[in-house]
């Protein structure tokens, strides 16, 4: 009854007016008014002046009394008119017009716009039909929304027979409403009681039933029709479910006050911003250390609450912070400061420090610096043996895709399958290969890498299979192991494998088939247990096509497909990438470059990037080098980012000419690159040098 209440008080006199009706000028024959009666069969012929206005009605009645007047058919209608015209605006509302209607002497009336010019004509006929298409539009809303409802519902007449059952209370209860219609309630949905509504015709909210054995919770209402109860609803909502939200909420806040109290009553001091660098969360250790109130410090910026922060930069870059020293007051404190990443967006950032026991801190850090004296000699030691020390956590980066592809590359780590690794160069596709060898059950055997370019063509079978003794002239007299044998229960990483020569293609493929080669001048095959990871820039797929690389062994390598994806297509990670490096190089060099300026990273962003990664790196360490403050400013870039031309002011001469000249020899190697269609081998030769030599260049160069 409300809802259609709320479609009459709904409607407008537009909506059920009829418009673009015929008029009649003062000065029209009777004749022209009989004519207009009979096109139109109308009750009334509004007439208007010139200027469109309403001026009279002719009704049906004033025609017959000219007619028994005997008037000519030729006379004006002028003298028939009634004056007084019932009209009605054309956004009347329904109410306003039924109350026009029912104190209106005639049947009928006209619809005028605010300059009382006529825009149609309206009859009770009209308003009947009107309240009938709008009254199936409801009903044909009210069968939508009941049909749809997540809660059962079921409707009764004054007799308690059952009129309605939505497909939610077919499913509750396990019967049909085509069943069940026209039944009595009380007999086929026994625990369904409708006579106390039915009797009071007060609603009843929240009552327990067992109905076809399911606990319910049910609300009833009474229908009103002229205030007499027609019948009765119930909604009905399944106990089991309510119960089972209620519990997982109560699990939640439950959580929530344990994880809030552990927080508290932590040893160390814990804050948590949000991307902008708002404190939303203060523990009560951190709270008691500063003299802060929690609830006073939410909501205000970190750098306000607590001193020298750096946990919105942080919250900004997405670069982790671990295991600082932090000034604070007059003393030192251990600090850590770690992102907070969603869906591969920075969303804020969470700080620890420590501020108990500081000499046992202190203690500690010796300690860890000796450790860390002896890591570094053992680190060098390995790396001797081509050992890996990259993990997952090397490879920075926010970006959702270079995230995703990690959890797939840790998947892979724990299996032995091969995997092909692609990407430009400078992506990273070593880190890569590296942090997989890392996450392996083969951590603590080796990681042997193979460039396949870099290594001339004549020593390429020795270098990967090794020699047997006095296997040629010059060889050592106990002969040689290769790279797979060294790596025998490890890693071995083929780099660059798209330029392996078609001989060497073969043996390494009876490598991954058998497990086992011959050395150069061997006698016996050599059994061992090696995982492969191939790496190439190059399209392996387009080299297959042409007969460049053998398509067995194609199959072979690409188990796994690890693809990196450029640098250019993911520069949310250009920033966290830009401090990374900046605390490499700072180190490195013993420099506090800490950040760099907004048009600087707008540059940064801009750019294409063909050296990807490591271009930015070199970039970063030239702009280290170079820098003047603590900032890196777009000044301290090389000059094909800033764009500088001939004779315009620049870096001091000599470091002018130097990036000139570097310039130079980049394009003409792009140039030879792009001539050869990415086969650094031909581009070499284009260029007059050995491909090992032009891969020392593409690595100084970032290219």
């Amino acid at each position: 009854m409300v809802a259609a209440a709320k479609g009459v008080n709904a409607l407008r006199m537009r909506d059920f007016m009829t418009p673009d009706v015929p008029t009649l000028h003062p000065g029209d024959s009777i004749k022209r008014a009989v004519e207009i009666f009979r096109q139109t069969r109308l009750d009334g012929i509004p007439a208007v002046d010139e200027n469109g206005k309403l001026t009279g009605l002719l009704t049906k009645v004033n025609l017959y009394d000219a007619i028994l007047e005997g008037c000519s058919l030729d006379r004006p209608v002028s003298g028939f008119l009634t004056r007084k015209v019932v009209t009605v605006e054309m956004e009347a509302p329904y109410r306003y017009v039924e109350n026009v209607v029912k104190t209106s002497p005639v049947g009928m009336g006209v619809v005028v716009d605010g300059h009382n010019r006529v825009r149609g004509v309206f009859t009770k006929v009209d308003m009947i039909m009107a309240l009938f298409r709008r009254a199936d539009l409801l009903n044909a809303r009210l069968k939508a929304v009941y049909q749809a409802m997540h809660n059962g519902l079921v409707s009764v007449d004054r007799s308690g027979l059952i009129t309605l059952l939505n497909p939610a209370a077919e499913s509750l209860l396990g019967v049909m409403e085509e069943a069940v219609l026209n039944s009595s309630a009380e007999q086929v949905l026994p625990g369904l009681n409708f006579t106390e509504v039915m009797e009071t015709g007060r609603v009843e909210i929240g009552k327990k039933c067992m109905v076809a054995g399911r606990a319910l919770l049910v609300n009833f209402t009474p229908v009103i029709d002229r205030g007499r109860t027609s019948g009765a609803m119930a909604i009905l909502q399944d106990l089991t479910e309510l119960e089972k939200v209620a519990a997982e909420l109560e699990s939640v806040r439950t959580l929530q006050h344990t994880l809030r109290t552990v927080l508290d009553i932590a040893y160390d001091g814990i804050v948590v911003v949000d991307k902008d660098g708002c404190i939303t969360f203060v523990n009560q250790s951190l709270a008691d250390f500063f003299g802060l109130d929690p609830q006073e410090a939410i909501g205000r910026h970190v750098t306000k609450v607590l001193e020298n922060s750096r946990l919105h930069i942080v919250a900004r870059t997405g670069v982790p912070e671990t295991g600082q020293l932090q000034q604070i007051r007059d003393g030192y404190y251990m600090v850590s400061r770690l992102p907070i990443v969603e869906n591969g967006r920075v969303v804020g950032a969470v700080g620890k420090m420590m501020f108990r026991n500081l000499e046992e801190i202190r203690e500690m850090a010796r300690r860890m610096d000796s450790l860390e004296n002896q890591l570094n000699y053992y680190r060098t030691e390995l790396e001797k043996k081509g050992s890996t020390y990259y993990t997952f956590d090397s490879i920075i980066s926010v970006s959702s895709a270079v995230i995703q592809l990690k959890q797939e590359a840790l998947q892979a780590a724990r299996g032995t399958s091969t995997i092909l690794v692609q990407g430009e160069s400078g992506t990273g596709k070593e880190l890569f290969a590296q942090a997989v060898h890392a996450a392996s059950p083969r951590r603590s055997r080796a990681f042997v890498k193979v460039n396949c370019a870099a290594i001339p063509e004549h020593l390429l079978e020795s270098e990967f299979f090794g020699y047997a003794p006095g296997a040629f002239t010059g060889a050592q007299r106990g002969g040689k192991p290769g790279r797979f044998e060294l790596a025998n229960g490890g890693t071995i990483f083929l780099d660059e494998i798209g330029d392996m020569s078609p001989g060497l293609q073969a043996k390494l493929l009876r490598v991954l088939q058998d497990k086992e080669f011959d050395r150069v001048g061997g006698t016996r095959p050599i059994q061992v247990d090696v995982r492969v990871v191939a790496a190439t820039n190059r399209d392996l797929e387009g080299l297959v096509s042409r007969g460049e690389f053998r398509e067995d062994l194609f199959y072979r390598l690409n188990v796994i497909q690890l693809t990196i994806p450029p640098l250019r297509e993911r520069p949310e990670d250009i920033l966290p990438l830009v401090h990374y490096f900046l605390r490499k190089y700072n180190e490195i060099f013993g420099t506090r470059v800490t950040d760099i300026t907004a048009e600087t990273l707008g540059i940064l962003s801009g750019y294409h990037w063909p050296g990807n990664v490591r271009e930015l790196e070199n970039i970063i360490e030239r702009a280290v080098n170079f820098a003047s403050g603590g900032v890196i400013q777009v000044k301290d870039l090389p000059a094909y980012l800033r764009g500088d031309k001939p004779g315009q002011e620049g870096p001091p001469p000599g470091g002018n000419y130097r990036d000139r000249l570097g310039g130079a020899e980049r394009e003409i190697i792009v140039s030879a690159l792009k001539a050869s269609g990415g086969n650094k081998t031909k581009a070499a030769r284009m260029l007059g040098i050995s491909r090992s030599r032009l891969y020392e260049k593409l690595k100084k160069l970032g290219i």
